[in-house]
């Protein structure tokens, strides 16, 4: 029986082993390991291919949504709009600093906020929108502005698992008051470790969060802000420059292993996608609606309850897969009583009782993709394991 495991570092990061060896002992060998030109390169870098003015390398994927936010001076009382299908931080990262989240319900079909509901959810007290651009594929960037535009509110966009997706052209990150991304090892372009990447099209904001990234400290011991500790280290910055221009090469082929799943699977007795009016389908295949998706996941909805069953026979066959997310943010038991809007999430809900996600990563072998897909089809078909 193939083994096929939900996410493998080993491929990818081996193939760059010298040149990471060979960085490792430099910036070792400078002594200079707190911000400095290692940084700086790398902050340019990605501001060049995300097509912003400033990127700002931050300690986590987590603490590049607190910033932005701290920045844009979000605070007890004020109110950020944002998906309650998603992972902890987006919210947790709004509580953290006395903020309301307010629960906006997410589109079946894109797993990302619906702006509908976005709409009946502004309140007076609201001051920001922070949209997900969720499992790689990203919301719709023209639609999101109107949006904010018409309701006078922050975007801050939650790009952690889609640095690199566009909608008709536009970059992720580029459009939002502040973008937001993570380089935890899972992503696409994943690091070391823990770190992350601001961006922002405004220079008086990308002064502010480089103030506050550093203590709120600006010049030396004269502090400005109440701020924090948020630098990248210059080690982690310098591996992920080698690894940056392999993103767009990691990403085609995370495509291409999303279109041999469509294509090898579509027409498949009980596989549909996930579109309107997909019928009686036991699994439902992801949809790129954008066109320019990353697929830092390949997520299906399973229905009919079935969900936990195909987890155990893909398991059972030695498949990885994983469970994203089982339990949507407004109920989880710290948010109890927290934030308002839960009452009509439902479609966050109904996710959580469905979603499934398989192996989609880059070195992901043909013989490994091909156990994948004849497992989806067997179950649909209900063959036992």
């Amino acid at each position: 029986m193939i083994t096929v495991p939900l996410l493998d570092l080993a491929p990818q990061n081996g193939a760059l082993e010298a040149a990471y060896e060979s960085t490792f002992r430099e910036v070792m060998r400078s002594n200079a390991f707190i911000m400095g030109p290692r940084l700086e390169a790398f902050e340019k870098a990605c501001a060049e291919a995300l097509q912003v003015k400033h990127a700002i390398g931050v300690s986590s994927g987590t603490d590049a949504l607190v910033l932005p936010l701290m920045a844009l001076g979000i605070g007890e009382g004020d109110e950020v709009l944002l998906p309650a299908f998603t992972f902890f931080a987006t919210a947790g990262s709004v509580a953290r600093l006395g903020a309301v989240p307010v629960w906006v319900d997410v589109d079946p079909h894109t797993f990302n906020i619906n702006l509908a509901d976005a709409a009946r959810k502004v309140g007076p007290r609201t001051k920001a929108i922070m949209p997900v651009h969720l499992f790689g594929q990203s919301c719709d960037l023209g639609a999101l502005r109107t949006f904010a535009s018409a309701h006078k509110l922050f975007v801050i966009e939650d790009a952690a698992q889609s640095m690199g997706a566009r909608w008709q052209g536009q970059s992720t990150m580029s459009v939002g008051d502040f973008g937001a991304t993570s380089f935890f090892p899972s992503k696409n372009l994943g690091g070391f470790g823990d770190s992350g990447l601001v961006t922002t099209q405004n220079d008086a904001l990308a002064e502010r969060a480089r103030i506050l990234r550093v203590h709120g400290m600006q010049p030396k011991y004269y502090h400005k802000f109440i701020g924090a500790n948020f630098r990248m280290d210059p080690l982690q910055a310098a591996l992920l420059h080698i690894k940056l221009p392999h993103l767009p090469s990691y990403n085609c082929a995370r495509a291409g292993n999303a279109g041999y799943y469509h294509t090898t699977l579509r027409g498949a007795p009980g596989i549909g996608e996930n579109r309107p009016g997909a019928g009686d389908a036991k699994i439902l295949l992801p949809v790129d609606f954008s066109g320019q998706g990353i697929w830092n996941q390949f997520t299906l909805r399973v229905l009919h309850g079935k969900r936990d069953a195909l987890k155990a026979f893909l398991t059972n066959r030695k498949i990885g897969c994983e469970i994203y997310y089982p339990v949507p943010l407004h109920r989880q038991e710290c948010f109890a009583g927290v934030g308002r809007g839960a009452d009509s999430a439902r479609v966050a809900e109904q996710l959580a009782q469905e979603v499934l996600s398989v192996p989609v990563f880059p070195e992901i072998t043909t013989e490994q993709r091909q156990w994948v897909a004849t497992s989806l089809a067997d179950f649909a078909a209900g063959k036992s394991a």
